[in-house]
């Protein structure tokens, strides 16, 4: 079946070469009894690709079930999967079936993988393996022939190594891998999908749907999407229903764009790289690029601030004091001392003849180099130490803030040698 007939089929909007080539493997995998493992973001929309391997499987006329692992309390998930007996448990006033017993002949959908707990994923891999389970509460062995196929936004290898997955149950459910890709690596794709979902939203409620101009659309391009296609939608929404213009510039469209992701750079993903195994090394990308671009920042009002100082030495004083008032804020919450920095020499201007000499650009632009520490494992542990003091040691707050995670800054403490 080609690759467009399915897309038509399924609602697939998008033509990127890591998108149909997840969609090709999909196909080729389906009319197999493989297990499945799908990879992707969340929102990326793996379970379509769920419903896809299962039409175009020879199981496409038994049941298909999706199970979000994530979502069953861990004291009755092996009860929803397996089953139970009677009294097996308070609140067991009857037997009841699973869904490895109801789906039997189908295929099974288990979302959130990731999320299940340690004792069923040993019933699991037995089903497996063995295609038999055993009731809770029962001695009595069962069989099923039931396909599954797996999904998860985490990176399952990474949890085998921590012992909150079982290695074991991972190369068995990884047979045939599908990584679907995040909407940043699909740049090409996130017009057209906008447009569809403009579109579909002014048929539903009989409105003329909203236009973007090219800066928009550009800046609807570079914006990272961390919820991806569905927060696309949900954004394409709520611009036709709040806007009150049908034509949306780049003010109007940042309006709608959260003010917390507007600022953090796209993950830049190469070619051949697993997307969420790169997700640790992008987010400690970001730390240093947002430490460089403050220190680039700094460092010009620095250079604006004395070049006043010297141009204007009536108001040498005041901007003296200022200066050093805010390199003193600064170097103490840095290093955690209290000792004022080096006043800086071009604070006090020459005096010849009981006359300041000014100074023009041309005439200070050997001083303007600052020798410092460029060191990045250095400034990476100043940021850390910095945020640690803003939160108050709270490491939680501090890894949202340096936009980390807390296991990334954990390590990064140890690593550094940081005392909370």
């Amino acid at each position: 079946m080609e690759i467009q007939s399915i897309k038509n089929r399924f609602g697939i909007i998008g033509n990127s070469a890591a998108l149909n080539h997840a969609l090709n493997v999909a196909v080729q995998v389906a009319n197999t009894d493989l297990s499945v493992l799908i990879v992707g973001e969340s929102g990326v929309g793996k379970e379509v690709f769920s419903q896809i391997i299962h039409a175009l499987s020879a199981r496409k006329h038994n049941p298909f079930i999706a199970v979000n692992c994530g979502a069953i309390p861990e004291g009755t998930i092996d009860s929803e999967l397996f089953g139970h007996e009677k009294g097996s448990f308070t609140g067991a006033v009857d037997s009841r079936k699973g869904y490895f017993e109801t789906v039997s002949g189908g295929t099974i959908f288990l979302d959130e993988i990731g999320e299940m707990p340690l004792g069923t994923q040993a019933r699991l891999l037995r089903v497996l393996e063995t295609g038999e389970f055993i009731r809770v509460g029962s001695s009595k062995v069962q069989k099923t022939d039931v396909r599954v196929i797996a999904a998860t936004n985490r990176e399952l290898l990474e949890f085998t190594q921590n012992g909150k997955f079982r290695e074991d149950l991972y190369y068995r459910l990884s047979t045939v891998p599908i990584r679907v890709p995040p909407l940043r690596d699909r740049p090409e794709d996130i017009p057209i999908l906008f447009r569809k979902f403009v579109v579909d939203f002014a048929e539903r409620y009989k409105t003329t749907p909203v236009q973007l101009d090219e800066d928009s659309r550009n800046l609807l391009v570079s914006y990272p999407w961390k919820g991806n296609v569905r927060e696309l939608k949900n954004i394409a929404e709520q611009i036709s229903v709040l806007s009150t213009e049908k034509h949306i510039g780049t003010e109007q469209l940042r309006r709608f764009l959260p003010e917390t992701n507007q600022n953090r750079l796209p993950v830049l993903a190469h070619a051949g790289t697993p997307t969420g195994g790169s997700n640790e090394f992008a987010n400690e990308r970001e730390i240093l690029y947002k430490l460089f671009f403050d220190m680039k920042k700094d460092v010009t009002e620095l250079k604006k601030m004395f070049v006043e100082i010297l141009q204007n030495p009536s108001s040498t004083t005041s901007a003296a004091a200022f200066a050093r008032e805010s390199l003193l804020n600064d170097y103490g919450a840095t290093n955690g001392e209290h000792a004022a920095p080096p006043t800086p020499a071009l604070a006090h201007p020459t005096v010849v003849n009981n006359q300041p000499v000014i100074y023009h650009h041309d005439d200070i632009h050997h001083h303007e180099e600052v020798e410092e520490s460029l060191n990045i494992m250095d400034k990476e542990k100043e940021l850390i130490i910095k945020a640690l003091k803003k939160h108050k040691g709270k490491r939680k707050d501090a890894s949202s803030d340096l936009g980390i995670s807390e296991r990334t800054l954990y390590r990064k403490l140890k690593e550094y040698d940081i005392d909370e």
